[in-house]
This record gives C-alpha cells, structure tokens and sequence, in this order.
C-alpha cells in the first residue's frame, strides 16, 4: 500500500537544486511504480516551477515506458501469438492513457460487419472481396499517401480515428479481422512492402505453404500473385528468399512497425524516441 504523505513530501523535492537529493526523490517515486502517477499527475497540474513540471513529466514517463517494456518482454516470452495485443502495447508508447478496450471494439465492429454479410460457401477470392468491401468502403479505411513518414500510421488508435494508415498498420488490422473469422490470411515480411498471403494448406498450390495468392492491403486489398512478387523483387535487385513469400511471425510484424516508428522519429529529429523504440526493438531479439 502507498504511503500518501511520503509521496506528496516526495514530490515536493523534485525541484530541489542539490542534484543528490533530487536523484535520491527521483529513485524513491520511480520504485513505487504505476501507484504514484495519479499523484504525480495531480502535482503536475498544481505546479508552477517549469522545473518541477518537467521533472514530473519525464518520471511519469519513466515509469510508463518501464511497464511497457516489461509487458512487451512479456508478450514474446510467451509466444506473441494475440497479434492485436503486441500492437496495442506498441500503442501504448505514443498514448499511455488511451482506452484499448475502444481499440478492441473498433475491430470486433468491422469484423462482425464482414461477418453479417459472410457466405460460408464464399471462396477465397471471395472472402478478400467481402472484406475489402467492408474494410475500405463501409469502414473508409485507405493508406495514408500524403504523409506516409507520420509515426501516426503506425498506431493502431490512430489509425481507426483517422481512417489513415501505413502498409503494414492496415494489413495488420486487416490481418486480424481476418483470422477472427476463421479466414486464413497472414503478414508477409517483403522489404519496402508489406503484404498479406491468403494461406490454404488444405490445397496445392505452387508454394509448400499453400498460399493461393497475395493482398496488398495499402492498395485497397488488390489481389496478386507470386509472379508479381518475382517481378518486384527484381527491381530492387533481390535475389528472391523464402523469407520474401511465406508469412512471418507476430514478432516479426512488430518488429517492423517498431523500425517504421524509428524511421518516422528520425525524420522528425526525435532523438529520445529513436532511443527508447530502439531498446523495444531490442527486447524483440
């Protein structure tokens, strides 16, 4: 149980000049974790020394960001297998505060859309029809070609706030609402291009994976197949890798929307970002 008056004396001394006496206070609020952001909140707002303020900001921070870490490490550890859970921690990062649960049901609402309106004779090429319907002209979600470097595409709340969204923010939406109707479509890792694989073991097809076809989820869910791939990875100059064709992990999506963040804060000369998404990166091996 937190000790009231101990914090609010505590907060107090977060101005205090002596530089010992304010990392002694600092390393004292940081050890009591999430129980003293509320007072360090409600201190914030009645400070105004800017010096105190800043400090206040910076250690809510700093225990945010420590919780983050710990549930990222967490979500690996135990097999990353809920994709939506990994993003929503990332979320987190940008928007400590937010209510994922409102994330939650924007994607439960365009999953039961598509599944009001699902055949369950539909084929595959079908299926991705039915969704692309409801996903970009029901829900009006499209990729964000304006301001493609915006960290914001990268955030899953901000993406279903705003309709924007990046290559791999929107196939990772699409992704999700997929496999929660039983429809088996996957990230695929292709540099500089993040795309989806329709996956049906069940049927032989070209790949040992059973994929029938790819989605690009940026370009309103066209449908393509592995020629194109071929074709794409030859003008990059590629040389054409299993990795380039098959679906990836949970990890592997996370990771790369972790590097489109650190691409988009280094555009925007945010150094302490870059740090601190670099140290996530790493918790992700």
């Amino acid at each position: 149980m937190i000790n009231t008056k101990e914090v609010t004396s505590l907060i107090k001394l977060l101005d205090d000049p002596d530089q010992e006496i304010y990392e002694h206070v600092h390393g004292k609020l940081l050890s009591y974790g999430t129980e003293a952001i509320e007072y360090l909140e409600s201190a914030f707002e009645q400070a105004f020394d800017a010096v105190q303020q800043e400090r206040i900001a910076n250690l809510v921070h700093e225990i945010q960001f420590g919780v983050l870490k710990n549930d990222l490490k967490l979500w690996h550890q135990s097999g990353a297998f809920d994709l939506l859970q990994g993003m929503l921690i990332i979320n987190r990062y940008q928007y400590p505060d937010l209510d994922e649960q409102k994330i939650i049901n924007q994607v439960e609402t365009i999953k039961r859309d598509v599944w009001i309106q699902m055949n369950n004779e539909a084929s595959p090429a079908e299926q991705v029809k039915l969704i692309n319907h409801v996903f970009y002209h029901i829900h009006g979600l499209s990729g964000n070609t304006a301001n493609h470097l915006d960290p914001q595409n990268s955030y899953l709340s901000q993406v279903l706030d705003t309709k924007k969204g990046s290559q791999t923010s929107l196939a990772v939406i699409y992704s999700i609402v997929a496999q929660k109707l039983d429809i088996p479509v996957y990230g695929v890792n292709l540099p500089q291009h993040f795309i989806l694989a329709y996956v049906d073991e069940n049927k032989q097809t070209e790949f040992e994976s059973g994929i029938l076809f790819y989605i690009n989820a940026f370009n309103k869910g066209f449908i393509f197949g592995r020629r194109d791939v071929d074709m794409f990875l030859k003008q990059l100059n590629l040389t054409p890798d299993k990795q380039f064709y098959e679906p990836c992990s949970n990890t592997d999506i996370v990771k790369r929307v972790l590097r489109n963040l650190i691409s988009a804060y280094e555009h925007l000369a945010a150094p302490e970002k870059v740090s601190e998404l670099n140290e996530l990166l790493a918790i992700l091996g």
